[in-house]
């Protein structure tokens, strides 16, 4: 199957732009990477992973899961390489305004 007519440089056909098919559309969206790090969410006291519910902010309460130590999210938050298996992705998002 040949994508494009005439790849050997003869002047008998001319080279064809693909084309999509019926009903597809190609999105591009122009809004930035809000991606910081990755880290890991493990408990500092007993070194438990600790998995989030859904997104938190570095101020949110979290409690381990394991001994039941409760502090803020930046206090169970380690950005420090290797990531173990409480990996999480580091995210900034804008604000609405009001």
């Amino acid at each position: 199957m040949s994508f494009l007519r005439g790849f050997d440089g003869s002047d008998s056909t001319r080279a064809e732009p693909l084309t999509s098919g019926p009903g597809l559309y190609e999105e591009r969206r122009s809004t930035r990477s809000g991606h910081i790090a990755f880290g890991t969410l493990a408990c500092r006291v007993c070194d438990a992973p600790v998995a989030p519910a859904g997104p938190m902010s570095p101020a949110d309460p979290l409690a381990c899961p394991f001994c039941d130590h409760l502090a803020t999210v930046r206090d169970f938050l380690s950005l420090s390489p290797p990531t173990r298996p409480a990996r999480v992705e580091v995210r900034i998002r804008r604000r609405a305004r009001p």
